[in-house]
């Protein structure tokens, strides 16, 4: 199995996973906050894991460019948390999850029309659909 696979499905293990501990995590505190502490533990497990692979020294080679789409990466990731865990705080999770995952949708298709990525676009699309009729 190829490693972008077993990355891929280890993504999405530990995103159903985020929700239910998220839920449980929210529950007497603000949602803010609880993002806020959320993305402070993610921070430091990425920087240990940076150290880890001894990755750190490529900072330096990061061009402008990505600097700027992985900074925008990074304000879409708030927003996207912040309403993610505010829509966790007051709704239930079994709702919640499945319009999040919409966002699989939304990327499918602007990969397509952003990326040009119509290699075996049928296949693409019919997975597509299955991952909205089964969501």
């Amino acid at each position: 199995m190829q490693l972008w696979l077993v990355a891929a499905f280890a993504s999405a293990l530990f995103a159903g996973i985020v929700s239910i501990l998220a839920k449980c995590g929210i529950k007497t505190i603000d949602s803010d906050v609880a993002t806020a502490l959320r993305t402070c533990v993610v921070a430091v497990f990425t920087w240990v894991m940076v150290a880890i692979a001894g990755s750190a020294g490529t900072i330096g080679g990061i061009s402008p460019k990505s600097w700027l789409f992985l900074a925008l990466s990074g304000l879409a990731t708030g927003g996207s948390w912040i309403c993610y865990f505010k829509a966790l705080s007051i709704g239930d999770v079994n709702k919640v999850v499945p319009i999040d995952k919409s966002s699989t949708l939304m990327a499918v298709v602007l990969s397509i029309v952003l990326f040009n990525e119509t290699g075996d676009l049928g296949l693409r699309l019919a997975g597509t659909a299955l991952v909205a009729a089964c969501g």
